[in-house]
């Protein structure tokens, strides 16, 4: 990011990080190998340059971080925001799968976090 910054390349590339889905706060599990589970119904991404405000938290999850409670965005919206911040209009981008167009935002309603753009 700093050399990002340094070069003045920041502010034309999108920098997007994110785990592989939330974990739960609790341990799971008995014997050897207690674990914690995944859960998809709050976890964090974080976004840098390339059109994101800087210094923003967008959202928050409930006291034992498991659910969003606040700003959620669902995994359609990062899709349709992301693709816009690339110049990219998610509702026109298809691909043919026998014989339909299919979006990557799917055919629920997407929208643009726009709360998060600079």
């Amino acid at each position: 990011m700093r050399d990002l910054k340094q070069r003045g390349l920041l502010d034309e590339t999108l920098v997007v990080w994110g785990g592989e889905f939330g974990r739960t706060p609790m341990f799971q599990g008995k014997g050897k190998n207690p674990g914690r589970d995944h859960h998809i119904r709050g976890f964090s991404m974080w976004l840098a340059g390339g059109g994101i405000k800087g210094g923003l938290t967008y959202g928050a999850t409930d006291e034992l971080g498991y659910h969003a409670v606040e700003n959620p965005v669902h995994v359609r919206d990062l899709h349709a925001t992301l693709l816009h911040l690339l110049g990219i209009d998610h509702l026109r981008l298809t691909y043919k799968y026998q014989g339909l167009d299919f979006r990557l935002t799917g055919v629920e309603k997407a929208r643009v976090v726009k709360d998060i753009l600079a």
